[in-house]
């Protein structure tokens, strides 16, 4: 009942987060709020996958905690689908709606170090849940804090009849709903191109390599030395493929022996996708969320206008990223004639609206995350690193028939969508006063309730503050996007045309900031680009962070 049990619990909940709070308890909980919610769910079920994370000291393995979760379901006559193999994530939401279960939880701390673990959560629409379910079944935990007979009986899973295998089934047909954004397939099978993939001691190498062959290529190559799963995460300083070349390197290095042009690495559950390629003058580019998002946008419409019928009508095309995600979607929507819209950070929120527009006859053709989460159709309701990474292949395949690379036609996309240069980053702060203490400084800037003019030189031209609800923008001074009060964000847009935000993580004791610089197409100075977005950067940190004062310390692999 104490205050720090209870954010605990609260995290456990919502999202990836150190497990502190046993299996048994958690799903108690659940289970007391899924009866209320479902009359059927006895009928129903219930979903369950894990990871390949695994702690030799404690023998907490995500594949226990997910026996210890089945068992509690188990014993109060639910039927669970408890994968027998470890599975990407994705495959628990796609499994959820698949199946016609009521719920499901996938056990994975995903690309955090190798001490965490955490559930992650996703409705009967196959979305990661949101408010309120959240708080709901948060109050039911509160209420089931003794474990029940039976919660602690792992070995149920083995013994009851209601323990039931879905990984040859949902293997089977996620593989063959993967086809359905194949567009080249003939051309795959014929493509001289190589790609490495490193799975990153995770889930992902088997999932890819069925991925390709469902697309018609060759296996990708696989990096030996991280191909197995190793809960240890052996060979990099942290699992986390969106830091770059520096956790890349063995990548690199094969690609460069095997003459392979592109790099596809998966974190270890298997939702996210970072890439690179090597350029001409053989260095390697590693692109980022935002540059990679610019690539499937511009692939997934390119490729709906090509394959759709003469009625298909743009105006029920839709494709979504989050509020701290490049604006670039936007910039091609408003040529285009499709729609975009932003979330709040985090795919729950994209899930969900994504089913929300499905639901209302609307094709959402792709969605994605900044920090390298993608969705490319609506197979499943949340980022896929695996549906991704044969995406980019083919990409790949089809304009090296052009003689373009993917860096190249990055160029000729924000050449013609206008340069939407990014940059992202961030502090680690330990002490939540100190962070609280930042943020509040910006909502009391030079007096009582007001935000910032002006960062340095730099005039700023509107404030969002969705902790607060607040937006200078709207003639109401209410944000449109949901007040988040649970987490710190501001958001600036500068008159030179730099939005830039600020954000606390949701999993991390991160400072986290995003900018953008966002260009109209006739604005074609790249380094002119580049060099305000620095100087903005720059005095955002020193302004508004001030990292020396704050004992804010900065981000280091």
């Amino acid at each position: 009942r104490n205050p720090e049990l209870k954010a605990i619990i609260a995290e456990a909940v919502c999202t990836i987060m150190n497990l502190n709070l046993h299996a048994s308890v958690l799903l108690q909980g659940m289970y007391k709020y899924l009866e209320r919610c479902f009359s059927d769910f006895r009928q129903r079920g219930f979903v369950v996958g894990y990871d390949t994370r695994g702690q030799v000291t404690s023998s907490c393995s995500s594949k226990r905690l997910a026996k210890l979760t089945a068992a509690v379901l188990l014993a109060k006559g639910v039927p669970v689908y408890l994968f027998s193999k470890y599975v990407p994530t994705p495959f628990v939401p796609y499994a959820v709606r698949q199946l016609k279960a009521a719920a499901g939880v996938m056990i994975t701390a995903s690309h955090n170090r190798k001490e965490d673990n955490g559930y992650k959560v996703y409705w009967e629409n196959g979305a990661q849940i949101t408010s309120p379910h959240d708080k709901e079944i948060l109050k039911c935990i509160e209420e089931c804090v003794e474990p029940w007979n039976g919660s602690w009986n792992e070995n149920l899973v083995d013994t009851s009849p209601l323990t039931r295998d879905p990984l040859e089934e949902i293997s089977k047909i996620y593989m063959e709903d993967l086809k359905k954004i194949c567009y080249h397939r003939e051309l795959n099978t014929k493509t001289n191109l190589k790609f490495i993939h490193t799975s990153f001691h995770g889930v992902g190498h088997d999932y890819v390599q069925l991925a390709f062959k469902a697309f018609g290529f060759k296996p990708p190559i696989p990096v030996p030395e991280q191909k197995d799963p190793d809960p240890d995460f052996s060979t990099v300083k942290c699992p986390n493929p969106e830091e770059g070349e520096c956790v890349l390197e063995l990548s690199l290095r094969l690609a460069e022996k095997e003459s392979a042009r592109v790099v596809l690495a998966t974190d270890p559950d298997a939702d996210r996708l970072a890439v690179a390629e090597r350029q001409e003058n053989g260095r390697w580019k590693v692109f980022t969320g935002n540059e990679l998002a610019a690539l499937f946008g511009w692939w997934m419409f390119r490729s709906w206008k090509a394959n759709g019928s003469r009625e298909a009508d743009v105006k029920n095309v839709y494709m979504l990223a989050t509020t701290v995600s490049s604006k670039i979607l936007k910039a091609i929507a408003l040529k285009e004639g499709f729609h975009f819209e932003e979330t709040l950070p985090g795919f729950k929120w994209i899930g969900s609206r994504v089913k929300d527009l499905l639901d209302n006859g609307k094709e959402v053709l792709f969605a994605f995350e900044e920090s390298i989460g993608f969705m490319c159709g609506t197979s499943v309701l949340d980022k896929d690193g695996v549906s991704a990474a044969v995406v980019i292949a083919e990409m790949a395949s089809y304009l090296e028939t052009k003689n373009l690379t993917l860096a190249q036609q990055l160029t000729e996309i924000y050449e013609m969508y206008g340069y939407h240069i990014s940059k992202t980053s961030y502090f680690l702060c330990y002490e939540p006063p100190t962070i609280k203490r930042v943020f509040e400084k910006l909502r009391n800037f030079d007096f009582p309730k007001s935000y910032p003019k002006s960062c340095g030189a730099y005039g700023i031209l509107h404030v969002r503050d969705v902790t607060t609800g607040y937006d200078s923008s709207q003639l109401n001074k209410k944000s449109v996007l949901p007040a988040s009060k649970n987490s710190q964000m501001i958001t600036f847009t500068f008159q030179n045309g730099c939005v830039a935000t600020l954000r606390t993580s949701g999993t991390e004791p991160k400072i986290k900031y995003y900018a953008e610089m966002c260009a109209r197409p006739e604005q074609s100075d790249k380094t002119f680009l580049e060099e305000q977005l620095q100087k903005v950067i720059e005095a955002l940190i020193e302004n508004f962070l001030e990292p020396s004062k704050n004992g804010l310390i900065w981000r280091s692999v």
